[in-house]
């Protein structure tokens, strides 16, 4: 997949690979990709198929929210950027433009975005959600894309996607995830929520109390669950091992942190990563976190809680290590 960055307005787009042929163009900010996102972009990929086109989408970062909102305030992702690149290339796509974001670029006006960004890019064909919003104050609508760009550009314009009778949103699974019900916020994903992050050092006490664990720094501004223990799947390279992670504070031991931890105990696993890139599929939850009232209340407990995480993620683990390249440990 070919990841073209664009910024407004469109003044070095000639002869750049990728911007000079006509291509089907799914548009949305795409945020988690979830099952509602995938029905537009399948739509643009099916419809680029059968035209012989590229399939592209197009997302915006920042997110909008990040520039329009109140200052210091950022929207937690679902997909931080390097993901939701990962997930469009999973589904077909061929091109993907991210789009810079800025003040400059949220003031043009809905004719601008057509005439000066999507006529510019030989978009023949734009493959939309039905609450898609773009210019100014997001006075763009879907039909008024279809209008304005009828000239040279077909719309299409996706329902809204609905699973137990609700609709599939980003909104919904953040409320999931908060809530600790990581069971639903999968089940409108299409797949575990997953977070990637750096492996650094700690404070090492896990490792003296017999549960050795890998302090891993989020890459990207995740949506946090709700804090807690959890069973994961731990991926490492083309490996997969399972797991029992702490999200949280550590009340039994720290006092005055300013943002959440995740520890991870991985099962049946003896090296060296620090440094390295990792990714968590964040499985089910299984207790909220507690002060303890000594290290062996807190050992047996943990002890309890890695006998739980191993019950729940075998079947997974087994299904993860057969699809992975790397064929197991």
């Amino acid at each position: 997949m070919e990841i073209i960055s664009l910024r407004y307005p469109l003044s070095e787009l000639s002869g750049h690979p990728g911007t000079s042929q006509p291509q089907v163009l799914a548009i949305g900010q795409f945020d988690g990709v979830h099952l509602g996102h995938q029905q537009v972009i399948a739509k643009a990929v099916a419809e680029a198929r059968k035209a012989g086109l590229k399939a592209a989408v197009m997302t915006f970062d920042p997110h909008p929210r990040d520039v329009l909102g109140q200052a210091g305030q950022r929207v937690s992702c679902l997909t931080p950027l390097q993901e939701k690149l990962e997930q469009f290339e999973r589904l077909g796509i061929d091109t993907a433009y991210i789009f810079h974001f800025d003040s400059l670029f949220a003031a043009i006006s809905p004719e601008q975005f057509v005439e000066e960004v999507l006529r510019e890019l030989q978009v023949k064909r734009a493959v939309v959600g039905f609450d898609f919003s773009f210019g100014h104050r997001g006075l763009g609508t879907p039909e008024v894309l279809s209008k304005l760009g009828a000239t040279f550009l077909q719309v299409d314009i996706v329902d809204p996607f609905h699973l137990k009778e609700s609709k599939v949103s980003s909104t919904r699974i953040r409320q999931f995830i908060s809530a600790g019900n990581m069971d639903e916020a999968a089940f409108l994903l299409g797949r575990s929520y997953r977070i990637t992050g750096t492996v650094e050092h700690g404070d090492k006490r896990g490792r003296t109390i017999g549960f050795p664990t890998a302090n891993v720094a989020p890459i990207g501004n995740y949506a946090t669950p709700k804090l807690g223990v959890y069973a994961v799947l731990f991926h490492t390279g083309e490996e997969v091992f399972s797991g029992v992670m702490n999200v949280g504070f550590k009340p039994t031991f720290e006092t005055g942190l300013s943002a959440p931890t995740f520890e991870v105990h991985i099962f049946d696993f003896d090296r060296d990563i620090y440094g390295q890139t990792v990714e968590i599929d964040v499985l089910s939850f299984i207790r909220a976190e507690q002060r303890f009232a000594s290290v062996q209340e807190l050992i047996a407990q943990i002890g309890s809680d890695a006998d739980t995480a191993r019950k729940i993620t075998a079947p997974l683990l087994a299904e993860a290590r057969a699809a992975s390249p790397a064929g197991g440990q």
